[in-house]
């Protein structure tokens, strides 16, 4: 090869490294414990810990009881599920998960925690490939996931789970919450045709059965609803007369009862007595 084929031909390799996307930052996991992921850069971005203590959640025991072990076993190495968390809004589905994630990351600081937006499921497999054979063990959360976009991102989803021909890694585990069982949109049918709706909600469904924990949070009753109130009452010196009375007059100008909508109601109270409360 001649001089001048061998120069035009560094140029061109120049001009390609050049163009290439750079590689991605290089993730320090020593920052802390909670994370963001943000896809179009593939960073981590280190997040404060979660300040709301586990025991603060209230009517939620069995639920609890489940997932701390279920998250515990995965700590410890030993075999645990993916886990998806559904119910009806307000019932403390997202700060249980984070909440648990503080109370058992306290004695496994290998443990860390990534969140991931429900609009980018299909950035999950090459995550997933990304934090394979790390040391860290990584809580991978989805905040009130559903499949708007219809099959694709479930099958972007059941493909993260599986693995591939490595299979799925094993120092992950997938947490998900949503309103619904079976993460379908209720308007999954609107615009298709029959065979095609329901190869989708076969496809739908099918996300769901990979999820080996499945932890449900039905409604808030009254009586429970007030258990709530109380009990926070209690905990943070919150002292009114008519307590139960203010409260049901708060949630039913909210139009539902909840853990949130009690929550809610505690924090304005303690704004109105001056009194600081965490989270």
């Amino acid at each position: 090869m001649d001089e001048k084929t061998q120069a035009v031909l560094t140029r061109i390799a120049e001009a390609l490294e050049r163009m290439a996307p750079p590689a991605p930052p290089e993730p320090d996991f020593r920052a802390a414990r909670l994370f963001r992921h943000a896809p179009a850069s593939d960073a981590f971005l280190p997040a404060p810990d979660y300040t709301l203590p586990l025991d603060l959640l209230i009517g939620v025991d069995g639920q609890k009881a489940r997932f701390v072990e279920n998250l515990r076993r995965f700590a410890c190495r030993l075999p645990a599920n993916h886990a998806l968390l559904w119910g009806v809004r307000g019932t403390g589905k997202s700060s249980l998960a984070k909440a648990a994630f503080m109370a058992v990351a306290d004695a496994h600081p290998a443990l860390k925690l990534v969140e991931v937006d429900r609009d980018e499921v299909a950035a999950l497999p090459p995550l997933f490939d990304r934090l394979r054979g790390r040391t860290e063990r990584f809580v991978v959360l989805c905040d009130d996931l559903s499949f708007e976009d219809g099959a694709a991102a479930a099958k972007a989803l059941k493909s993260a789970l599986e693995g591939g021909v490595a299979g799925p890694p094993e120092n992950v585990l997938f947490v998900a919450t949503s309103n619904r069982r079976h993460l379908m949109p209720r308007d999954h049918q609107e615009g298709r045709g029959m065979i095609a709706a329901a190869e989708d909600a076969e496809e739908e469904v099918s996300v769901s059965d990979r999820f080996g924990l499945w932890i449900g949070f039905p409604p808030m009753d009254q009586p429970a609803y007030i258990e709530a109130v109380k009990t926070y009452a209690t905990r943070f010196g919150l002292s009114t007369p008519d307590l139960q009375g203010r409260a049901l007059r708060w949630a039913q100008l909210r139009g539902s009862r909840s853990g949130r909508i009690a929550w809610q109601f505690i924090r304005d109270l303690a704004g109105e007595m001056g009194v600081n409360l965490p989270g």
